[in-house]
């Protein structure tokens, strides 16, 4: 299907809201019925038709259905958040007893479903680094059900090769579920490489204004079903509809947007590693990255992030060079139109940072729409503090 259509005409029936080129907010949390047979019906299968807007939104869906097209997927559904997709596409493919395969350290609330919500109730989580097959294989149990996958993640952007893990796991019956975040389906097609359930956090370059939060699971029909009747009505994170419809209206500029930020980032990553008072800088593309082959094999590019590990022994310099920049915001998350900063060592407590260990003294940048020849003057002159 093609890119121009689905952002800017699938799902959208503009002879149904007066020919009006943005789709209206149906900002509604009920919706009315005809009859006690219609309404029937929609109880019987709250997917068949709108009823509440927990559920089935028309806003909504006409994101639905272009996320589910951007995915190569069937279905999607979409919530307030990525950890709530996270959550209810993991706990809709396990039960009492079962066994999860994660990689080793995945985003810090889905690490803490696995080690402190699932183990109340019988399920149990076992970590790989998931750079090789091998490892996979070698880690599956006979209650096995999940493969929980984070390719690129979004710090040192581990990857796993997703079609070979996805073609065992369906020999083995497992579920194969991705955070695809990092590489959104515009360059990782995850869907089309054999997993699963492709989970992405819209918060990131969906919307791209860093303005609303959005979560997205893209699967089969069956899939995306099963969580419709069970997880995602009953836990109630479904996205609201003004959410949606800011979602909507970013979603037109996200193919423009990423190539803008991943042009930018390319530049900045050549400059980066330039840079006396940098060790190294991590970034998939780059020849230096332990990964490369398998990262050009399975993505057409790569977003904004890089990282760099200073060269600097002292956490205060890591600190004074990140508060030393003038145009990059501290702060978490990524996929704006904003530049952002953020040390590894913020999350360390002080007494416990060791200079030994570069990823205490790496630093995240993310690099947003602004001009590279802007961000690279700042970058100059914050990382001259440090000689």
């Amino acid at each position: 299907m093609d890119l121009s259509y689905i952002i800017n005409e699938l799902g959208e029936d503009r002879s149904q809201y007066h020919n009006a080129v943005s789709p209206p907010i149906a900002q509604a949390s009920n919706f009315a019925f005809d009859s006690i047979a219609d309404i029937s019906n929609v109880f019987a299968d709250e997917m068949s038709g709108y009823i509440y807007s927990r559920g089935l939104n028309p806003t909504i869906d006409i994101l639905r259905k272009k996320l589910a097209a951007l995915d190569g997927a069937e279905d999607a559904l979409v919530f307030n958040n990525g950890a709530a997709a996270t959550y209810a596409g993991v706990m809709a493919n396990v039960k009492a007893g079962d066994h999860i395969v994660s990689v080793r350290d995945p985003y810090s609330w889905t690490k803490k479903l696995f080690d402190a919500i699932l183990p109340r109730y019988g399920v149990h989580t076992s970590y790989v680094d998931g750079g090789t097959i091998e490892e996979w294989m070698a880690t599956t149990q006979p209650n096995t059900t999940l493969f929980y996958l984070e390719s690129p993640n979004s710090w040192t952007f581990d990857i796993q090769p997703l079609q070979a893990i996805a073609t065992y796991a369906k020999q083995k019956g497992i579920v194969t579920m991705i955070d695809n975040s990092y590489a959104t389906p515009l360059y990782q097609p995850v869907i089309k490489l054999g997993i699963d359930l492709a989970m992405q956090t819209a918060t990131k370059y969906i919307g791209g204004h860093s303005d609303t939060l959005g979560g997205v699971l893209s699967g089969s029909k069956a899939m995306i079903k099963k969580i419709f009747d069970m997880d995602y009505l009953a836990i109630g994170s479904g996205m609201q509809p003004f959410n949606a419809w800011l979602m909507l209206r970013s979603l037109r500029t996200m193919p423009v947007r990423l190539e803008k930020i991943t042009r930018t980032t390319a530049q900045m990553a050549a400059f980066l590693k330039q840079q006396p008072q940098i060790e190294s800088i991590v970034y998939p593309f780059d020849e230096s990255f332990a990964q490369y082959e398998l990262a050009n094999s399975q993505m057409q590019q790569v977003g904004g992030l890089v990282t760099i590990i200073l060269k600097t022994k002292e956490r205060e310099q890591i600190v004074k060079f990140c508060e030393q920049l003038q145009h990059f915001l501290i702060a978490v998350s990524w996929g704006g139109h904003e530049s952002l900063v953020l040390p590894k060592c913020a999350g360390i407590p002080t007494n416990e940072f060791d200079a030994g260990n570069k990823w205490h003294r790496s630093v995240r940048l993310y690099f947003g729409l602004e001009e590279p020849e802007y961000l690279m003057k700042d970058l100059s002159q914050a990382l001259h503090q440090l000689t």
